[in-house]
């Protein structure tokens, strides 16, 4: 999630199609890591929308709709990406490693 926020540091991702599709890339690998997470770790964070990150993984593997908008992919980052990250970080706690209590 770091990555996204540098290449967002850089300059507005709607405007500079390298860092555009710098950011979908870095989405797609965010969204498929969170795939393999084991189910009871995903039920202890039910406040995040996993189902919705999966699909929003194979609109970006396979474009579905065609183009994808730079601003949802900015909405994404911005609006969806923190609560994310909160949940990932308290999953990893001190260790680093998934806390699988």
């Amino acid at each position: 999630m770091g990555k996204l926020e540098r290449i967002r540091a850089r300059d507005d991702i709607r405007r500079d199609e390298v860092l555009f599709d710098a950011a979908l890339r870095n989405l797609q690998t965010l969204s498929e890591a969170t795939q393999r997470l084991p189910d009871d770790i995903k039920t202890q964070y039910p406040d995040i929308p996993w189902r919705q990150i999966s699909g929003f993984r194979n609109v970006l593997v396979h474009n579905y709709l065609g183009d994808i908008a730079p601003q949802t992919v900015q909405s994404v980052i911005e609006d969806h990406l923190p609560p994310l990250e909160v949940a990932v970080s308290n999953m990893l706690g001190d260790s680093g490693e998934p806390d699988v209590r």
